[in-house]
């Protein structure tokens, strides 16, 4: 049962192009931006779209993945874990950022 402990599977569509930076020996790491829709019936009977945008963070092997093969609108699977952390920014105020690190992304869309 630990492996189903934060665990988090989201389906959608990249925002934009993966922001991938490389530092240290090599050591990469890539922050997209992901979309999911949910589509459902208001009260009036109108049809909806809700859209969730979420942090993704993903390293090493799978930051070169997203970096060579993921663009903007891709369609793309994630599996990972929800990380909080948080900062201080300049003016002194305490940032707080949920984001999902991912373990396995698998793209739905072939490469543009």
């Amino acid at each position: 049962m630990n492996g189903l402990k934060n665990k988090v599977q989201l389906i959608g569509h990249l925002g934009q192009d993966p922001d991938v930076k490389t530092f240290g020996d090599e050591k990469k790491v890539a922050h997209l931006n992901l979309a999911t829709n949910e589509v459902y019936t208001n009260g009036e009977g109108e049809k909806v779209t809700d859209t969730q945008w979420h942090n993704i963070v993903a390293w090493g092997k799978l930051a070169d993945i997203a970096e060579k093969y993921m663009l903007k609108g891709s369609e793309v699977i994630i599996e990972g874990k929800l990380v909080n952390r948080n900062y201080t920014d300049k003016q002194g105020v305490k940032r707080y950022i949920t984001e999902i690190q991912a373990n396995e992304l698998m793209m739905l869309s072939k490469k543009a």
